[in-house]
């Protein structure tokens, strides 16, 4: 609920402080005293786009401030987590203007965008008149009006879900198709390459086994003679024999030396039997020394075949095995490729199956509730001197989407047998204002959240028409916030709060205040409204009878 509005030289207005009330809220004033201008400055603080020089004259700057009370559900507050914002039982917006045009917005001392602006306006407030064209005259909105009205919610969420879930695998067997018609454009080729790497069948870490066993074999010439010679250094001719003849000597002096060579003994023979265990590696060293020609010839020839497969395919040697496999499952892509495709297929048409029968489940719900709402509006229009019209809620086919395939959309025809058609587009602008206040009638079902504000709805009636015009907007405020600019008595005496607007010219500036009015201020009001400029006993007399009515 718009609890406060406080507005500081914007246009006419030097400062300007109201507090709102629950209930039907009266702004009434001559034509010209400033009454728009109010729905200006509360349209620039929630981020409206408007005129550019709100800024009144000789002023540095324009601000606007209002304050919101809030439910702790009110979709505000999930608004303000999102955007960052503190949140609680009240909004405080701000927004101020400068001369040259710089536009600034705090949202609970908070900076904040134009854009969250409007996103919270959305939830806020809705402006009705007769260039509505945010609200109820925009065709794009008037399916969620439908399924609004019908209650068509949890239709709504579980056909969203099956839309999901269509799109994915819709997008998963085009991804696939698309997929496998790249793949099969390179078959030729991954064939080849499976079969040149079969006939390899590289290992990883091969190449370095293979260069390390072919340097080996390529100095295996000059390294025979080199062992050769070491064989014999360790032989019985050379180390040997040495050193045997070294055991001998110690060995035939121990028992003359009283121990004292025990330890020489010892030393040598662990000597002996490491100088054994070293001829036994260089003789397996050795072995290795002799091989066939041919051997050398093969390593050279694998070594350089799997680099030359490294080269052609732009990695390196280690690289080839997992290479294989990738090619090898590419290839088994195509073979299987039918068969992953027909499963993608009949998942997407088992998808799109479930999705046009709950579309269709929709389509039918929103046909009952369109003749629901048309027998509504029906019933509405009797008391606004619209009998004749006939109001149709019209459903044609739409593009598939997260919301059915419907279209929906609002028309009208003013006479019987004339043809029907978009509501501003066939109603003139009296019968367009109430038509507007038939729709958001039978639209809104409960008390709401938002502060709904009408602009001049009743224009072009009166009597017995506008006093039914107000007394739908009374319903329309019970438990809730409604705005009304009139310039009907029948409807300002049925409001609960009532302002006047007036413009005065003060020291050469003309500027517009707004008073809220008692009970007397009241009915001289509403007695202007009847007789003009100048209020008769008679005037005061029929106003005090259309507010004595309003009570009943």
């Amino acid at each position: 609920m718009l609890r406060h509005l406080e507005i500081r030289d914007l246009l006419l207005i030097d400062h300007l402080s109201l507090e709102f009330q629950v209930g039907l809220n009266v702004l009434t004033g001559e034509t010209g005293a400033g009454k728009s201008i109010l729905l200006e400055a509360l349209g620039f603080v929630l981020g409206w786009r408007g005129r550019a020089d709100l800024v009144r004259q000789g002023a540095e700057q324009g601000e606007v401030s209002a304050v919101f009370d809030l439910p702790t559900d009110h979709p505000v507050q999930a608004i303000l987590a999102e955007a960052g914002l503190p949140s609680g039982p009240e909004l405080i917006l701000r927004r101020i203007n400068t001369q040259d045009g710089r536009k600034t917005a705090w949202v609970n001392d908070r900076r904040a965008s134009g854009d969250v602006l409007r996103a919270l306006s959305d939830v806020l407030v809705e402006l009705h008149g007769q260039h509505d064209d945010r609200g109820l005259l925009d065709p794009r909105g008037h399916r969620a009006l439908l399924d609004e009205f019908g209650g068509h919610g949890d239709d709504l969420a579980a056909l969203s879900a099956l839309w999901r879930a269509l799109s994915k695998a819709a997008s998963a067997h085009k991804a696939a198709l698309d997929d496998l018609e790249k793949i099969r454009a390179e078959e030729d080729f991954l064939r080849h390459a499976v079969a040149e790497f079969e006939s390899l069948a590289p290992v990883a870490g091969e190449e370095d086994a293979l260069d390390a066993k072919r340097r080996l074999m390529q100095g295996a010439e000059r390294l025979r003679e080199d062992v050769a010679r070491l064989v014999a250094t360790l032989s019985d001719q050379g180390a040997e024999g040495q050193i045997g003849d070294a055991l001998r000597l110690v060995a035939g002096l121990s028992d003359r030396s009283e121990g004292a060579l025990d330890e020489a003994l010892a030393a040598l023979e662990r000597a002996n039997l490491e100088l054994g265990e070293a001829q036994r590696v260089v003789g397996d060293f050795a072995d290795r020394l002799i091989f066939n020609p041919q051997d050398l010839e093969e390593t050279e020839d694998r070594l350089f075949a799997l680099r030359a497969l490294a080269r052609k395919h732009g990695v390196l040697c280690d690289a080839l095995p997992e290479m294989w496999q990738d090619l090898q499952t590419r290839l088994s892509a195509i073979e299987g490729g039918d068969a992953h495709l027909a499963a993608l297929a009949a998942a997407e048409a088992a998808a799109d199956q479930a999705y046009q029968t709950a579309a269709a489940a929709l389509r039918s719900k929103r046909e009952a509730a369109a003749r629901a709402l048309d027998a509504a509006m029906a019933g509405e229009l009797a008391p606004l001197k619209m009998e004749r019209a006939v109001f149709t809620t019209a459903l044609t086919d739409a593009p598939a989407g997260p919301e059915g395939i419907d279209a929906v959309t609002f028309t009208v025809a003013t006479n019987p047998g004339a043809p029907a058609g978009p509501l501003n587009k066939i109603a003139s602008g009296g019968e367009l204002s109430r038509f507007l206040l038939a729709l958001k009638v039978c639209l809104t079902r409960q008390a709401s959240d938002i502060t709904m504000i009408f602009d001049e709805i009743d224009r072009g009636v009166g009597g017995a028409t506008a006093d039914a015009v107000g007394r739908r907007l009374v319903g329309l405020a019970q438990g809730g916030q409604v705005l009304v600019v009139t310039h009907s008595p029948q409807v300002a005496a049925l409001g609960a709060h009532h302002w006047r607007v007036s413009k005065a010219v003060e020291n050469e500036t003309t500027l517009s205040t707004v008073t809220p009015l008692d009970a007397d201020a009241r009915v001289d009001e509403i007695a202007r409204m009847i007789s003009g400029d100048v209020i008769t006993d008679a005037a005061r007399e029929a106003a005090r009878a259309l507010v004595f009515q309003a009570q009943l």
